[in-house]
């Protein structure tokens, strides 16, 4: 079985290189080329190296002076060669690294571009650890291979000029050094079928320890205001020393080899260097063949190691690719029509059987819902919890789509709109706020075309123009990683300020100002209100708990265990519906008891 894997390993190693030579095939031949021309010079300095023992120092010993012609020819063609090999070195390492973080660069995009193509029902699925590992990690270990590539390929060439440069110098002192190569494969292949799935696990265990990090950072203000700070660090040990473990097992493994594929090299040095002598000195081979011979063993003993390297690095390569490859193979793209909104101002939204369904559960979250919208129109979403409310906002927004239905804006499917006309014309404010650490200016617009005047018309409308102007920089005060400077309820009014700036058509709020004091989330909906009032608001659609907030709504819409149990007023509904009167009287009654 251990066979088969490593065979397999094998197989989807050359596969992967295949791939990556295709896709950077003119590079990897140039870095290619200045390995070649790097192993070709290497071989040179050895037959330049006997030449100068022949013809220079052995008559410079034999005669007692140096002929200055061929001292300068010696020094003129250690030059030369050396010139050109520094030139492969260059073209080999500059241009071979290049095609490696191309080739990085390229998949982080690929596998980024897939993420944002994948619905969110995909990413409920993958935790935040592991799609980072993927995107990070496990593309560098994909492509790793590429950066000792050019060098064992150039070596290849370097040992059969070598070869040839040996056998012309004398053919006894290469069969004998020649015995090494043969004995350096076996070694490597044992290596390679012991080393592999070690590799393969170590590699594996990089994503579950980035996985427990990202969640352990993520849920730090969980874990230590509950005092769970010694349990989560025991869960980060845990998995950490089991890849301490598993990169120990590794190291173990090329503690045994690595010495072993350094000493063989040195064991056909010798051979050659004391045989070469005993022939030197019977008169069958020239001090300067034999040094030739010595001196390429030498310089080839090291560079042949690439080829193990990139054995080595195949395993690695090959796990790290199929989490890659996994990612890019995924479907479930949400396509996008090419349908535009005619007109301006608020949109009329018309919901129309509505049924969803997450991946793997055992019943609907929301069971054929209508819901009509006029355009300008307050409507809020009231229901308990799990009741369907935050999932009705994804769907509006189309961060998922239904499994049966249709959801309409002005007439137009979301499903057939283009990607910036459904972006641009409504807009989601979650319950969970996200700032990033930047200035005030760049989390509201997000790299928007927006004039100052049009950010603070937007912090008006959301009662946060007062605090943002007492920020000692203004709109060019950072806020810290997550908006840590601010409060829960300032971070809300900026994440709706940011919704706003963009003047959408259709506004979703998920319970969004529920850290806002109830006297400014008032002024905040009456000032939305307003806007719509005058027609140059959006339509509105709130999923709200405070009685205060749903008496602004227009129209109120009670959801029960995924269906809508009732529709009308805040008044009409609480004559007519028990469980609404009970719900929002109990949010009063919980509120109240927490202040």
């Amino acid at each position: 079985m251990g066979d088969a894997r490593t065979d397999r390993i094998t197989r989807r190693g050359f596969s992967l290189l295949g791939r990556g030579i295709k896709e950077q095939r003119f590079l990897f031949w140039v870095s290619v080329v200045g390995s070649v021309l790097f192993g070709f010079m290497t071989v040179a300095d050895a037959r330049v190296l006997g030449w100068a023992t022949d013809h220079v120092i052995r008559p410079s010993f034999e005669r007692g002076d140096v002929t200055e012609g061929a001292l300068v020819a010696a020094i003129a063609l250690f030059m030369a060669v050396a010139i050109l090999r520094a030139l492969g070195i260059v073209a080999r390492r500059l241009i071979g690294g290049i095609v490696y973080y191309r080739l990085v660069a390229e998949y982080r995009r690929r596998v980024t571009r897939q993420y944002l193509t994948l619905p969110m029902s995909w990413h409920h699925r993958h935790p935040t650890g592991q799609l980072l590992s993927n995107a990070n990690a496990d593309v560098e270990g994909a492509w790793a291979v590429f950066m000792p590539l050019p060098m064992a390929i150039g070596v290849i060439a370097m040992l059969v000029a070598a070869i040839v440069e040996m056998v012309r110098a004398d053919l006894v002192l290469t069969l004998v050094g020649l015995v090494v190569f043969p004995a350096l494969f076996v070694v490597n292949v044992f290596y390679q079928r012991w080393l592999s799935p070690k590799v393969a696990h170590a590699q594996s265990l990089r994503g579950t320890v980035s996985a427990v990090a990202h969640e352990s950072f993520d849920g730090a203000l969980v874990v230590k205001s509950l005092g769970r700070e010694a349990d989560e660090t025991d869960r980060f040990r845990d998995v950490s020393h089991e890849l301490r473990d598993a990169n120990i097992a590794v190291g173990r493994i090329r503690s045994i080899f690595d010495p072993l594929l350094e000493a063989l090299p040195n064991l056909g040095i010798l051979a050659v260097i004391v045989l070469g002598v005993g022939r030197v000195a019977s008169g069958a081979a020239d001090p300067g063949d034999v040094v030739s011979v010595a001196y390429l063993f030498t310089v080839v003993a090291f560079p042949v190691r690439a080829i193990g390297w990139v054995l080595g690095e195949l395993p690695r390569s090959v796990v790290s690719w199929e989490r890659v490859e996994s990612v890019l193979a995924e479907r479930g793209s949400m396509p996008y029509g090419s349908q535009t909104l005619p007109g301006a101002g608020a949109v009329a939204l018309d919901v129309r059987d509505v049924t969803f369904r997450f991946a793997d559960a055992d019943r609907d979250v929301l069971r054929h819902i209508d819901l009509a919208v006029r355009p300008g129109q307050v409507v809020a979403v009231v229901g308990a919890t799990g009741s369907g409310k935050s999932t009705l906002t994804s769907l509006l927004t189309r961060l998922v789509d239904p499994q049966g239905g249709t959801i309409a804006v002005d007439g137009a499917d979301v499903r057939d709109l283009t990607h910036d006309e459904l972006a641009a014309a409504i807009a989601v404010v979650p319950q969970g706020t996200f700032l990033f650490d930047d200035s005030v200016r760049a989390n509201v617009t997000l790299g928007g075309n927006f004039s100052d005047g049009e950010v603070w018309d937007a912090l008006r409308t959301v009662q946060a123009d007062g605090f943002v102007a007492s920020l000692p920089r203004g709109l060019d005060s950072e806020l810290g990683e997550r908006g840590t400077t601010l409060s829960g309820g300032q971070r809300q009014r900026l994440s709706l300020a940011r919704a706003l700036v963009r003047r959408p058509r259709l506004l979703v709020m998920d319970d969004a100002t529920s850290a806002v004091d109830p006297e400014v989330e008032q002024r905040i909906l009456k000032a939305l209100a307003a806007s719509t009032a005058d027609g140059a608001g959006p339509t509105v659609l709130v999923v709200a708990y405070r009685k205060a907030t749903i008496a602004l709504a227009d129209e109120v819409v009670f959801l029960d265990e995924g269906a809508v149990a009732a529709r009308g007023t805040h008044d009409e509904l609480v004559e007519s519906s028990d469980k609404y009167r009970n719900l929002v009287n109990a949010y009063d009654q919980a509120r109240e008891e927490m202040s």
